[in-house]
């Protein structure tokens, strides 16, 4: 009997990226491969990358180098945002053989069974602008959490991002297709859907938006629980806002990147709002539900962004009634308008302001929890860890730890906090 061709996937960056290498492994697995762990020997390594990481060519470098260790004959693939940004530059990589950029990664299974090892490595690339087609991915790893994609792309132009280059122009699934892949996620097994995007609020064509797509969520499909991944604040309406805090479905909880809290930077990165209305979001949401909880992206360092800019952005964050706060540390994009900003920041300064923030955000997460401290709210239970201990969310996502009970996988319980 011929053996089977085996791949293995390795991903680095967003959950949009996790969702797609699902989908990439499951349309493999259709097409007769078998899927190995990344550890392992495989006939074929894919590795799935992130244009948002400070280091993807070195991360690329030393994975390549991990497989061409353990296996010297197997083919090595690399696709995603940096293989779409840089292909000529991976393509130098010792040990690659195929490059796929944005549109030709859903081809995978075509790809791998036309490549050959010891060839010359063979790029497949195209021009950003003209990719058009969505392709919906959802990820699988853990039955009790999905990740879903329902759009792709960004319109957007801020001036530090290099996604637009990546992804090309914004597109989406229909709704009645978002339906249809959610009770196939639901006869799977899975308990909450986290939706994804790279513009999230921009969802929707031929008529259709993203707070149409949340009501038929709400009103159509069985799943107990769907979360709003990150959303921009101007695409964060009052209706949409209202419609969580009266759902039985969507948690209280929010993603909201805000980038800086000077209006000043937030002009010169080319964002579609001010402080004021982030502040005017943020706000309703704790008028309407008190215990939701409320990330915020935020970027330090951007060129430009003098002391006093950061202190603006500092006491802004402190006054907000926010939980969390996910800090990048701004670093030069080829390509981008920010790159060619007078006014550099300094690395030592741009670590310096990254630590505080995070110490900020440790301060609020804790003053956050310490709110809920004996109180019930309902948690869903995930798959256990190598310390025989278990954890889960609950629905404004405080994440507990508990001795490891196989038989509360995948069970959503009320808990005392």
């Amino acid at each position: 009997m011929q053996k089977l061709p085996s791949v293995a996937f390795h991903t680095l960056g967003c959950k949009l990226n996790f969702s797609e290498t699902s989908a990439l492994a499951r349309h493999l697995e259709q097409e007769g491969f078998v899927q190995k762990n990344f550890e392992e020997e495989a006939d074929y390594y894919v590795i799935n990358t992130c244009s948002v990481t400070d280091n993807a060519d070195k991360e690329c470098r030393q994975l390549v180098r991990r497989i061409q260790r353990r296996s010297p004959a197997s083919a090595v693939v690399i696709t995603g945002c940096y293989a779409q940004l840089k292909p000529n530059e991976i393509a130098s990589i010792p040990g690659v053989d195929l490059v796929l950029g944005a549109a030709a990664k859903f081809e995978l299974a075509t790809h791998l069974q036309a490549l050959k090892k010891g060839d010359e490595t063979k790029i497949c690339s195209c021009d950003i602008d003209t990719v058009e087609s969505f392709n919906a991915s959802w990820s699988v790893h853990h039955r009790t959490r999905t990740f879903l994609k329902v759009q792709d792309g960004c319109d957007y132009n801020c001036s530090f991002c290099t996604i637009p280059m990546a992804r090309g122009k914004s597109r989406s699934d229909k709704i009645v297709n978002v339906l249809e892949n959610v009770k196939e996620i639901a006869n799977a097994g899975s308990k909450e859907i986290i939706l994804t995007g790279v513009n999230l609020g921009d969802f929707g064509e031929n008529g259709e938006n993203f707070f149409q797509l949340i009501t038929a969520l709400e009103k159509e499909t069985t799943i107990p629980r769907y979360r709003i991944s990150s959303i921009e604040p101007n695409l964060l309406t009052d209706d949409i806002i209202k419609f969580v805090a009266s759902s039985q479905r969507f948690m209280p909880h929010f993603h909201i990147p805000l980038q800086s809290g000077s209006d000043r930077i937030l002009g010169l990165m080319r964002r579609r709002y001010k402080r004021k209305l982030y502040a005017d979001r943020v706000n309703l949401i704790k008028a309407l539900m008190p215990h939701a909880s409320i990330g915020v992206d935020v970027i330090v360092g951007f060129p430009g962004e003098k002391e006093i800019d950061f202190q603006e952005t500092y006491s802004f964050l402190e006054s907000l009634p926010i939980t969390y706060l996910h800090v990048f540390t701004y670093s030069e994009r080829d390509n981008t308008l920010a790159a060619t900003m007078q006014d550099s920041v300094t690395h030592a300064t741009r670590q310096a302001r990254n630590k505080k923030l995070r110490q900020l955000s440790y301060l609020k997460q804790e003053h956050f929890n310490a709110q809920f401290s004996g109180t019930i709210r309902p948690v869903l239970f995930e798959k256990e860890e190598k310390t025989s201990m278990m954890e889960g969310y609950t629905d404004n996502y405080i994440r507990v730890k508990t001795p490891y009970k196989k038989e509360w996988i995948n069970q959503i319980m009320d808990w005392k906090i």
